[in-house]
């Protein structure tokens, strides 16, 4: 069952039109059903979007285009809104022939179908983003954010290098209830950003950057080591999660 199933049924019972009762054991029996669906080659949890809000994403990565079909073809069958991260082209098309609406995100590597009801976040979450070459990352976030019920804008090429284009900008930043930087290289835009707003910030360092950027390690550390108050990381290309964690937030 859903959450907008669930809502559903709840709403029956305030309207009179279904018995508490019978309610009470429609709720009990899906309760009972396997929230796990046993593919073979993976077991898609369909209850996650009760325990947490949101349907499981699939990550395209180390599957086949088959492998990923099926799975979405499983989520979309049971209601649920379709992500899924990292796809490539060839992925897609194998999903199109079992999810044929679905649609593809090509600068986010992403492969969406909104479904069910999604609650709405309270405000905008704001994506800036250092460079172009940071692109990939920035859109995953925008893209996933926006999925999961959120308003989304979008500040891109924004980096220190230029950081007039940054400060020209701030009314947009001011008025964000939560801020997502994507930057590469040394990693430097979320201390300043951080420093501008007093809404929470999420970083997310790119591997974008010359040698010594090392994968984005040199990113990753200087996001950690941030001075600015307020200032949160996720992993090394993590636009999905730094989406998520700013979806909860503009959520509560």
């Amino acid at each position: 069952m859903t959450t907008s199933e669930l809502q559903k049924l709840l709403d029956s019972v305030k309207a009179g039109t279904l018995d508490p009762s019978a309610a009470a054991q429609l709720i009990i029996t899906a309760m009972r059903a396997a929230p796990v669906e046993d593919l073979g080659f993976a077991r898609v949890d369909t209850h996650r979007e009760l325990r947490q809000g949101f349907p499981e994403v699939i990550l395209g990565l180390g599957k086949t285009p088959a492998q990923i079909a099926s799975i979405a073809a499983r989520i979309v069958a049971s209601g649920q809104a379709l992500l899924v991260t990292r796809a490539q082209p060839e992925a897609y098309e194998a999903v199109r022939e079992v999810v044929p609406p679905a649609t593809y995100h090509v600068e986010a590597r992403a492969i969406t179908l909104p479904q069910g009801d999604i609650p709405r976040g309270r405000g905008t979450i704001l994506i800036v983003c250092a460079g172009t070459s940071d692109l990939h990352i920035a859109e995953e976030a925008a893209v996933t954010a926006e999925l999961m019920g959120n308003s989304i804008d979008r500040l891109y090429d924004v980096g220190v290098a230029g950081i007039h284009r940054l400060l020209s900008e701030q009314r947009r930043i001011q008025s964000a209830h939560v801020v997502i930087v994507v930057a590469g290289m040394e990693g430097a835009l979320p201390s300043v950003v951080g420093g501008l707003v007093k809404v929470p910030v999420i970083a997310v360092p790119t591997s974008i950057g010359y040698g010594a950027s090392f994968g984005g390690l040199a990113a990753l550390l200087g996001m950690l080591n941030s001075c600015a108050t307020g200032v949160s990381v996720v992993n090394i290309d993590n636009g999905f999660g730094a989406a998520a964690a700013a979806s909860r937030i503009n959520h509560t």
